[in-house]
């Protein structure tokens, strides 16, 4: 169903996008972006730092198990197949649970450490979402902050009742029985899960209040920091905001867009919600649109170079493993012929015995 939504996404996304590029002219679009010209490129860098933030907050619910070089890569590699690849919500973080696992071998430690860093996550969006709608509210009183507003409080009970449940234990363990009647216990897609392990690992996480608090200090800093990026791009399209009002509209944009899961990277949605948001602080919309398309063209290209450094990794990663695979397959390949020479070599020895 999620997939099906995926793809009968892309048309609105694409028709919103159009419409909005045409009804602002992109003649106009292209005059504003020109005048700040090559020093936009600095904002494709920058969104490393709150990327870094990210990590670190990873890595705290890892207890340092991995290196925060490494586990910031994988942050980037995430976000770009989120966003820039036609999979579900979930597909960036089954991708970080397998490169993680190049360096932390516990599939149930790696898999319980993103289950509870999603889990913060979506508390840290519904905590940045909430200081936009104060700062929108304080700044202008718009009426379009309220109905966001009044969206998130409607739909809280989702992260809490996942919470709660989490807590409480035994989910995984509980879908590993299910799945397991359904598909027969020796399923390939069963291999090498433990759901009551897993359930082991999410408890002792969830029960370390102090780990939890940290990572979502790390990760709320993370989407502070990332606000800079509206503040930075208005500032060299010409029109700058206060950093209450860059913070407002990244968190309103990033409430938006993820209420909007079923559109493909939010495309046309963002460039919509950038917009209004932007004309409530009197950007025009020219400017707000700019804005948009700044913040698409860092997205594209910064998930470009991650998704291109993570197949260089995984050519790497299989060069470097390929003679120790062919060693281990020649030694199964050879093996029924030493057996059988083994077996040969006993039948003569006892013809021999015979014969004496």
């Amino acid at each position: 169903m999620r997939k099906w939504l995926k793809w009968a996404g892309w048309p609105v996304g694409i028709a919103l996008f159009i419409g909005l590029v045409v009804r602002d002219g992109a003649a106009d679009v292209a005059h504003v972006i020109g005048q700040a010209g090559f020093a936009l490129l600095w904002l494709v860098p920058f969104h490393a730092l709150p990327l870094l933030f990210d990590a670190y907050g990873w890595r705290i619910l890892l207890r340092g198990r991995a290196s925060l070089a490494f586990l910031w890569w994988i942050a980037t590699v995430r976000e770009a197949v989120g966003r820039l690849l036609p999979v579900l919500t979930v597909g960036g973080e089954i991708v970080g649970i397998r490169l993680a696992r190049w360096r932390v071998r516990d599939a149930s430690v790696v898999s319980a450490s993103v289950i509870v860093e999603v889990l913060i996550t979506i508390g840290v969006q519904y905590a940045f979402s909430a200081l936009g709608v104060v700062l929108i509210l304080a700044a202008t009183g718009g009426g379009h902050a309220k109905t966001i507003g009044l969206a998130l409080v409607l739909s809280l009970p989702v992260p809490v009742v996942t919470a709660l449940l989490l807590r409480r234990g035994g989910v995984f363990h509980a879908i590993e029985r299910f799945a397991a009647r359904a598909l027969g216990d020796g399923h390939r897609l069963l291999q090498g899960i433990d759901g009551a392990r897993l359930d082991a690992e999410i408890n002792a996480l969830m029960t370390r209040i102090g780990i939890l608090v940290s990572t979502f200090v790390w990760q709320l800093a993370g989407y502070l920091v990332g606000a800079l990026e509206t503040y930075w791009a208005l500032a060299l399209l010409g029109h700058p905001v206060s950093a209450g009002g860059a913070i407002a509209i990244e968190a309103l944009t990033q409430a938006v867009r993820h209420a909007a899961f079923m559109v493909p990277g939010g495309l046309g949605v963002q460039e919509v919600a950038v917009v209004l948001l932007a004309q409530m602080f009197g950007i025009e919309r020219e400017v707000g649109l700019s804005l948009a398309l700044v913040k698409r063209m860092r997205e594209v290209i910064f998930g470009c170079i991650a998704l291109a450094s993570w197949q260089l990794a995984e050519i790497a990663r299989a060069r470097r493993h390929a003679p120790a695979q062919a060693a281990s397959s020649t030694r199964k390949a050879a093996a029924p012929c030493v057996e059988a020479r083994r077996t040969d070599v006993r039948g003569k020895a006892r013809d021999t015995d015979l014969v004496r």
